[in-house]
């Protein structure tokens, strides 16, 4: 029987205690093997609260034990491209949260920084490993709906009352967009199975919440006039919807992004009337644990690869500056995949 992949957390983040390292324990694939955070007291109320033997006080540490294959980074953002860089060059394989860098160029540095360690770097994007993807990817080749035309999406919610947020620091790469407009822009991208050309975006930036984008609605033109429409941001009432309109009919995901149980059910609606497809109950995270561990293991090919992360990256930066300069951003490049 194989070994479980050996896990190392960096940072006792929100996400990583209430989701990541749950989804570990769960998983047939890994073991969590150490936890690190900036005070060995944090470190070691997490480790004692999932029964893990090894706190760390560093990241240093954490990075230094030989017992460790793989590390899960839930910094934040602007962290993402030192710890990633450290861990390859310590030998251990990356999962590190979405979105993966701050700019594409920093997301191509760690890219390289992975393939020259020979180790495994993957955006922790937890919905994308979903089987419902690629159900509805597949209904859309089928031509059920017709030819594509537009997707719609939004992601919303209201987090402005807790000030000292860290995604209200704009030199951390705070925002709505980074933080959830980066979901139906990817969406977007894996369905069309295309790059946008280009991108159009107005959004609210608030001075009382260090001048980040508080909320923002654009609009990414693919190729062959198909467009998304979206909306996303961290000051408006909850949301996460996601729709796919074709000539002859459109799917509709009411819980489009954090759907880990019974809300996974999609709509989809032709000439012929409504149907609702229900898909398995499942846990995204340890689904995409799994499949991390078996790339690591050379047992399948990453359903999606780094540079996946890199080319949305590129997509949010220019998001961002046609937010900033209330412009329309051309985005240069091959827009086929």
């Amino acid at each position: 029987m194989r070994e479980k992949l050996r896990w190392g957390i960096i940072g006792a983040a929100g996400i990583a205690v209430r989701a990541v390292m749950p989804a570990i324990q769960a998983s047939e694939t890994g073991m969590l093997q150490a936890v690190a955070s900036r005070g060995i007291d944090k470190a070691r109320a997490v480790a004692d609260k999932f029964g893990i033997e090894q706190a760390y006080g560093s990241y240093e540490e954490l990075l230094a034990d030989p017992n460790i294959d793989a590390v899960y980074i839930p910094l934040p953002n602007h962290l993402h491209r030192e710890w990633t860089i450290r861990a390859a060059e310590a030998g251990k394989h990356v999962l590190c949260e979405k979105p993966l860098a701050l700019t594409a160029a920093e997301a191509e540095e760690m890219i390289d920084a992975c393939d020259k360690a020979g180790v495994v770097l993957a955006e922790a994007f937890m919905y994308r490993y979903h089987p419902r993807m690629e159900q509805i990817r597949s209904l859309i080749e089928s031509g059920e709906i017709g030819e594509l035309r537009a997707f719609r999406g939004a992601f919303t919610f209201n987090n402005a009352g807790d000030k000292g947020n860290i995604r209200y620091r704009e030199e951390w790469g705070g925002g709505g967009i980074y933080d959830v407009g980066c979901y139906p822009l990817s969406a977007a991208r894996y369905f069309m199975g295309k790059e946008p050309e280009a991108v159009t975006v107005h959004a609210l930036f608030s001075p009382e919440h260090g001048n980040v984008d508080m909320m923002a609605s654009g609009l990414a033109e693919f190729p062959g006039g198909v467009s998304l429409t979206f909306d996303c941001g961290m000051w408006a009432d909850f949301r996460q919807n996601f729709e796919i309109v074709g000539t002859d009919g459109r799917i509709e995901i009411p819980h489009a992004f954090i759907a880990n149980g019974d809300d996974a059910a999609f709509d989809v609606i032709t000439r012929d009337g409504r149907r609702t497809e229900r898909p398995a109950s499942v846990n995204t995270y340890t689904l995409q644990v799994n499949e991390f561990a078996r790339t690591v293991w050379g047992e399948q090919s990453p359903s999606f690869p780094a540079d996946d992360a890199a080319r949305n990256m590129k997509i949010l930066e220019a998001c961002l500056e046609s937010a900033r300069g209330r412009t329309r951003i051309v985005l240069e490049g091959d827009h086929s995949r």
